[in-house]
C-alpha cells in the first residue's frame, strides 16, 4: 500500500527514474505536476552547492504550482553511496536540510544514510538486482526496494520481473518498485498486478521535451527496438544496457573486457557521457512529447487498464 504522504498528488503509481546527465529540474517539476514522482541524481549537478540550488528551484516551482491550486506528486533524489562518491556526505546533508521526501540509494547500503533520512520522516528506496541484495537492504530498514530487472536501462539485473517481484514479496512487506522495460500506463498496471507498488520508468522519459538528453540520443530512442539494446560490462565495468548505435559509433562492440585503467567514479562519468543508455522499453517509445503530455497519456492508459483489471493505485 502506498503511504498517504506519497499518494497526495500521485495520479499514476510511477516514478520517472533518476538518469545521469538526463534528469534535471524541468523534467522533475513537470513529472510531479503531471502526477508522476519525478527524480534526479544529485551528481547531475557538479557540486553540492549546485545540488542545493536545484533543490531550492524545484521546491519553489512546486510551491508556485500549489499556490495555483495544483497538487504535485512528491519528488525524489538519487544518492550514489559507493565509496568512490566523495560527495555523498555533503549531498546527504543538503538533502536532509531540504527534507527531500524520497532518497533513492544505489551501489551500496549505508545505515547512517537511512537513519538521517528517517530522522525527518523521509523514505529510502534502494536499487537491487539480486535477492541477496534485496534481503540485505530490507534488513537495513529501507522503505522500498527497486527491483531492477532484465531490460532496464543503465545498470540492470538479469532476473525475470515476475519471479523477482514474487520472491521479494516472500520476505519483504515494504514498498516494491519494479524497473525494466516499462513505458506505458498499461505496463504500469501490469507491474501492479505482479505485486509491485510502483513502476520505475526511465527510458520513456528520456524522449521528452524537458529531458536534458542530446537530440541525437532522443532520435536513437525513437528509432530503436529491443534488438538495438546491448547489455555489457565493457563500458563502465558494471553490466548495463546501452543503445547499440551509440557504442558502434565509437568502435565498441560490447564484447571486450571491462576497463581497468580508471577507478569506478571515472568510469561512470565517462560511460554516460560518451555512450547512451536505454532499456528494452524503447520498443514502446515512438514520439517525444512534453512531460506534461506524456503524464496525461500515462494516467489515461493506466486508468483504462486498471479499470479492466478492477483495481486502483490507492
Amino acid at each position: 500500500m502506498i503511504p498517504t504522504n506519497l499518494r497526495d498528488g500521485l495520479k499514476v503509481p510511477a516514478i520517472a527514474s533518476p538518469m545521469f546527465l538526463v534528469s534535471g529540474p524541468d523534467l522533475v517539476v513537470e513529472a510531479c505536476r503531471g502526477g508522476v514522482m519525478g527524480s534526479f541524481p544529485a551528481l547531475n549537478q557538479r557540486s553540492s552547492e549546485g545540488f542545493d540550488g536545484w533543490l531550492t528551484e524545484i521546491e519553489d516551482r512546486l510551491d508556485a504550482a500549489r499556490a495555483q491550486g495544483e497538487t504535485p506528486a512528491p519528488y525524489a533524489v538519487n544518492l550514489i553511496v559507493h565509496s568512490s562518491n566523495e560527495r555523498v556526505d555533503a549531498d546527504l546533508e543538503v538533502a536532509v536540510k531540504h527534507q527531500v521526501p524520497v532518497i533513492i540509494t544505489s551501489l551500496g547500503i549505508r545505515p547512517e544514510v537511512i537513519e538521517a533520512v528517517h530522522s525527518y520522516g523521509g523514505l529510502v528506496f534502494h536499487d537491487v538486482v539480486q535477492t541477496r541484495h534485496a534481503k540485505k537492504a530490507a534488513g537495513a530498514g529501507v522503505d522500498g526496494l527497486i527491483a531492477v530487472c532484465a531490460g532496464a536501462g543503465g545498470h540492470a539485473g538479469t532476473l525475470n520481473p515476475i519471479a523477482f517481484t514474487d520472491e521479494i514479496r516472500q520476505f519483504y512487506d515494504g514498498l516494491v518498485i519494479l524497473a525494466g522495460g516499462i513505458s506505458t500506463g498499461a505496463q504500469v498496471a501490469a507491474a501492479r498486478m505482479m505485486g509491485a507498488d510502483f513502476a520505475y520508468m526511465g527510458t520513456r522519459f528520456i524522449a521528452t521535451a524537458e529531458s536534458m538528453a542530446d537530440d541525437d540520443y532522443k532520435r536513437m530512442i525513437l528509432e530503436a527496438g529491443t534488438a538495438d539494446i546491448l547489455y555489457t560490462p565493457e563500458i563502465s565495468g558494471v553490466p548495463a544496457n546501452f543503445l547499440k548505435e551509440s557504442l558502434t559509433r565509437h568502435g565498441v562492440d560490447g564484447k571486450g573486457k571491462p576497463p581497468e585503467s580508471l577507478d569506478f567514479g571515472e568510469r561512470e562519468a565517462k560511460a554516460w557521457r560518451d555512450y547512451w543508455s536505454a532499456g528494452h522499453g524503447v520498443a514502446s517509445v515512438t514520439d517525444c512529447p512534453t512531460t506534461a503530455d506524456l503524464c496525461r497519456r500515462l494516467v489515461d492508459e493506466y486508468t483504462q487498464a486498471a479499470g479492466r483489471l478492477d483495481f486502483t493505485h490507492g
